[in-house]
């Protein structure tokens, strides 16, 4: 089955081509903007004809939290508009599309791990275009797998892992806040956990599945920075704040631990503890891995 991953130079699309070289796999095509606007439809048709792709990774997304606040149009037509041309060209073509949502379609009021079918209630732009794109996909009827992740980061690109390396260096204390509860994804498990869920799909199955996955276990930010400073040997002190001493344009879930019972009872995932995820991604960017 030749596939195809849009948003391939974002942090998720980057690790699933990482991954897919290391396999030494074929069928597998990176799209990535200006290869490919997902918005696009006719542009969107002409790959999946000419490659014939049997199923689609979104990874395309409008991420910027804060800029989405002023930044609507782009955030929906990227978020909704492009999940909506995908979910449209792969009913067409008979196709799968296996879409990367976010816990920010929850409002972290939840005092457990939020699971598949709870209600979504967003709490700003950003959360709201990506659960609407995940309605536009269910609307169409192509047979779909949605995958809500949660605060993802790798050697990739920019993150707040590569932020707090960076201001670890730099200075002597920052402040982070304690009080956003939720369980950090590293990008290289969540693409293991895709290309798991890819290769045990059933052909003669249409699917119809929302699910969930991060790494194991809760912590805060405060909790991810300090593991961070502990772990690279940087001196820098971590200073635990409140969210309302650094205030942002949106508000940030203030908990959002996903329950991920269903995702591992239905594709049978071994999914590890954040802190061992962590060290594994900042021993790769000591030996030279990733990008600034």
């Amino acid at each position: 089955m030749n596939i195809l991953v849009t948003g391939s130079h974002g942090q998720l699309g980057s690790e699933l081509r990482k991954h897919q070289e290391i396999q030494g796999r074929q069928g597998w095509f990176f799209a990535d903007i200006p290869d490919l606007d997902i918005t696009d439809a006719s542009a969107v048709e002409r790959v999946c004809r000419d490659r014939q792709i049997g199923a689609m990774v979104n990874c395309a997304a409008y991420t910027a939290v804060d800029k989405a606040e002023s930044d609507i149009d782009a955030a929906f037509r990227v978020n909704r508009d492009g999940a909506a041309v995908l979910a449209s060209v792969a009913k067409a073509a008979g196709a799968l599309l296996l879409h990367v949502s976010t816990d920010y379609v929850f409002d972290g009021s939840s005092n457990r791990p939020y699971r598949e079918d709870d209600p979504a209630t967003p709490l700003g732009v950003y959360g709201q275009s990506k659960w609407e794109g995940e309605e536009a996909i269910r609307s169409i009827g192509c047979s779909h797998l949605i995958v809500r992740t949660s605060w993802l980061y790798s050697a990739y690109g920019q993150n707040f892992v590569k932020t707090m390396l960076r201001l670890g260096r730099e200075r002597e204390s920052i402040g982070v806040v304690f009080d956003q509860v939720g369980t950090p994804t590293w990008a290289a498990d969540l693409a293991g956990a895709i290309v798991s869920m890819l290769d045990r799909l059933d052909p003669a199955r249409s699917y119809a599945e929302t699910f969930h996955y991060s790494n194991e276990g809760v912590c805060s930010w405060y909790d991810v920075a300090t593991e961070v400073m502990n772990a690279a040997g940087l001196s820098c002190r971590v200073m635990p704040i409140e969210s309302h001493e650094y205030p942002t344009p949106v508000t940030r879930p203030p908990y959002s631990v996903l329950n991920k019972r269903k995702i591992k009872n239905a594709w049978g995932l071994e999914i590890l503890h954040w802190r061992q995820s962590l060290l594994k991604m900042l021993e790769e960017l000591r030996e030279g891995g990733g990008n600034s």
